[in-house]
């Protein structure tokens, strides 16, 4: 197949590229490179564009044929989004309007979205399950919320289905060490305390130690990128076989807090670094916990990553190559 992906040249989209590589599709990678990079796309093409030129993103449509559009483009920060709002309503929200209408103008009709579970908010239970009502808590959950209701009524009007899939927290690197995470700056808990492992930074900053919870720290579900790439490959042969549209969480069904983190940091590293405790973040929610039943039943997702020390094992391995070597800017 060929298959369009935007924000290929990101942590996970490049993950995703390589995937598709490996199975011999056609790809072509869509991204301003605003937070990606030229070398983490390891197979295809890269076309440098922005999703807001929609005249651009039209020719693309028109000359390439593409069977699907794989959606990872996108802002990411909960704690940058309560500060730039629109922002975050422009890029995960607005230009998902532009890449609709070029799927309906050029006939491509399969679609997989990446969600998230902050658009649950401060869900009243865990695990979560997709029936769960979504009240978002921070721009970044309302916008792609937002990205979530457009595609429902889009595929309501038209032949357009899509699976969107809620991811919880991303984590871990390629298991063969090309790729990982590279987010400048970095906002994500694994990363930065390995950082703290090897030195590069003083320390990691718990934000909010008076959370409802055994620890008092947030907890999460983590899952390695590449349980999480497996689960768009099946989303996309479900698509490719007249699959209806759908929403499934992403997530093994079990949290960290923050704490156990750190500890699982230090236990894998054998390093100590130090621990900063603060004030909490806004538009952090206490809890946020899988229920992954329905992508297992439907779509046969079976984990093969189900490991916390694995996960954080391959986050390390990568970051001590970074660490090495010079990444190559991503800046035009």
């Amino acid at each position: 197949m060929k298959i369009l992906v935007t924000g290929g040249a990101g942590y996970i989209g490049s993950h995703m590229v390589k995937r598709l590589g490996e199975r011999g599709h056609e790809i072509v990678v869509y991204d301003n490179l605003s937070s990606g990079y030229r070398d983490a796309v390891l197979y295809g093409s890269l076309v440098i564009g922005d999703l807001s030129d929609y005249g651009k993103l039209c020719r693309l449509f028109g000359k390439e044929g593409f069977d699907a559009v794989i959606h990872f483009a996108a802002s990411i920060s909960v704690e940058e989004s309560v500060r730039k709002p629109l922002m975050y309503y422009r890029n995960n929200a607005a230009n998902i309007f532009h890449l609709l209408e070029a799927c309906l103008r050029y006939r491509v009709n399969n679609f997989i979205f990446s969600s998230t579970a902050a658009v649950y908010g401060n869900p009243s239970e865990t695990p979560l399950t997709e029936k769960v009502s979504i009240q978002p808590v921070n721009p970044y959950g309302f916008s792609k919320m937002m990205a979530e209701q457009a595609l429902q009524d889009t595929s309501r009007s038209s032949e357009l289905r899509y699976v969107s899939l809620r991811y919880f927290n991303a984590a871990g690197a390629d298991p063969e060490g090309e790729l990982g995470e590279r987010h400048d700056p970095e906002t994500h808990l694994i990363p930065l305390a390995i950082r703290a492992a090897l030195g590069s930074r003083e320390g990691v900053t718990m934000f909010g130690t008076d959370y409802d919870t055994p620890d008092g720290t947030c907890i999460r579900d983590y899952i390695h990128v590449r349980d999480l790439i497996d689960a768009h490959l099946l989303a996309l042969d479900y698509l490719m076989s007249g699959g209806s549209s759908r929403v499934f969480n992403c997530g093994y069904g079990r949290g960290y807090s923050v704490r156990e983190i750190v500890e699982a940091v230090r236990r894998v590293t054998g390093a100590e670094f130090k621990v900063i405790e603060t004030g909490r973040r806004e538009g952090d929610p206490p809890y946020l916990i899988a229920d992954s039943s329905r992508i297992r039943a439907e779509l046969g997702w079976v984990p093969a990553c189900d490991d916390i020390d694995y996960i954080i094992k391959t986050a390390w391995e990568w970051e001590k190559k970074l660490s090495s070597v010079q990444p190559q800017k991503h800046h035009l």
